[in-house]
């Protein structure tokens, strides 16, 4: 008895071992990986996660959130969200669905004013799946200029007179614009700017301390910088003017912390129900019954057969990339203080380091020869 109870132990204590040596040989890699990207990117600062199977296995800051001060980015670091802040938006939007305060299938006349023939078939769904013709509006002078400050109502009227790009349903394109209304919607249907609503609905219950609409003018600790790179010397961000970053496409300010409670909010369907959770993850049907690969602002895409729900983020000088492996019980989010600097491919690579199956063709993170093994290595250490 006591010859097979030293086994067991011996055989745990083994195994604990080998799952601390093999979790930071894969650590290992990542710093080496990013890096070197780090370099041939020439981004200044990086603030990494990686998720898996409901355990943040590795959190890091790299490089510098402000060149001039010479601060290290941590994972504190507060960075501009860009795209990324539309899941909030839509979170927020399907949040006032289940409380009755709208349909998805509304025309969007039925809340506002004066709205165009051209807008008389556009439905809240449609903005949500970028399905509604409406293009971004353009920085010239038929549309805005950001040096400028818009009230929401201003920015309504511009985005009213621009034509549709197509008929609606009919096809998919990208709009920033289509999200600028869904804010301007929810202050319209609660009567509180759509910020007040994210923090009231989502960012205070799951306890994301640092997330916030963003705001220049305020003293906020541990902002970092955004860099543009032009002629191969790093530059500030363009200014905007302070009320065109407050809309509802995307302006947020966040950590990497913030977004790993956000990514457990998801997995353990905290924030929405069941249903509607899968609605942001199910592919648009377009007039024609074809369906178009994105959901409620997460694009819907396959990784050598793995499913994979991803989606960007860039905006004044900032470039973010979230990429959830939901078979894999995987998530990578990395935020960069340099737009443009590629943090998808950092993302998707990075994944591939922790399943082998998701590397990218031709980009070999991993050995070929010692992929098989590694995963099964992989496997039974997750199983433990």
């Amino acid at each position: 008895m006591l010859r097979k109870l030293f086994f067991f132990t011996f055989y745990f204590c083994i195994l604990s071992f080998s799952k601390t040596l093999f979790a930071q040989t894969l650590s290992d890699k990542v710093d080496s990986y990013v890096q070197k990207a780090m370099i041939e990117r020439h981004i200044p600062g990086l603030s990494l996660a990686v998720i898996l199977d409901g355990v943040t296995v590795k959190v890091k800051g790299y490089g510098l959130s402000n060149i001039e001060n010479n601060t290290s980015v941590n994972p504190e670091t507060i960075f501009q969200s860009g795209s990324i802040g539309k899941q909030f938006t839509a979170t927020a939007i399907l949040q006032l669905k289940e409380e009755g305060k709208l349909k998805l299938d509304d025309k969007i006349s039925k809340y506002f004013v004066g709205t165009p023939a051209t807008w008389q078939n556009i439905t809240i769904r449609n903005l949500l799946t970028h399905t509604s013709g409406i293009p971004d509006i353009p920085e010239d002078s038929t549309g805005i200029n950001l040096q400028n400050n818009y009230t929401e109502q201003e920015l309504l009227k511009i985005a009213m007179k621009l034509p549709l790009d197509f008929k609606t349903g009919e096809k998919w394109a990208y709009s920033n614009t289509g999200y600028v209304i869904l804010g301007i919607l929810i202050h319209q249907i609660t009567g509180k700017f759509y910020g007040e609503i994210l923090k009231e609905k989502i960012f205070s219950p799951l306890s994301m301390e640092t997330i916030r609409i963003i705001n220049e003018p305020d003293i906020i600790l541990n902002r970092s910088s955004g860099y543009e790179l032009k002629n191969g010397e790093w530059k500030n961000q363009s200014w905007v003017a302070p009320t065109l970053n407050t809309t509802a496409d995307g302006s947020l300010y966040l950590t990497i912390l913030d977004l790993i409670k956000w990514d457990a909010a998801i997995t353990k369907e905290k924030v929405l129900t069941h249903e509607d959770l899968q609605s942001m993850v199910t592919p648009v049907k377009l007039n024609n019954d074809s369906l178009h690969p994105y959901g409620f602002a997460w694009f819907l895409n396959s990784v050598n057969g793995h499913k994979a729900f991803q989606h960007s983020g860039s905006w004044q000088g900032f470039n973010n990339y979230i990429a959830r492996f939901p078979d894999d019980k995987l998530t990578i989010i990395v935020l960069t203080n340099l737009n443009p600097s590629s943090p998808g491919l950092i993302a998707k690579d990075i994944a591939a380091i922790y399943i082998p199956e998701l590397s990218r063709p031709k980009v070999s993170v991993i050995k070929d020869d010692n992929a098989i093994m590694i995963n099964l290595i992989t496997r039974l250490v997750a199983s433990y």
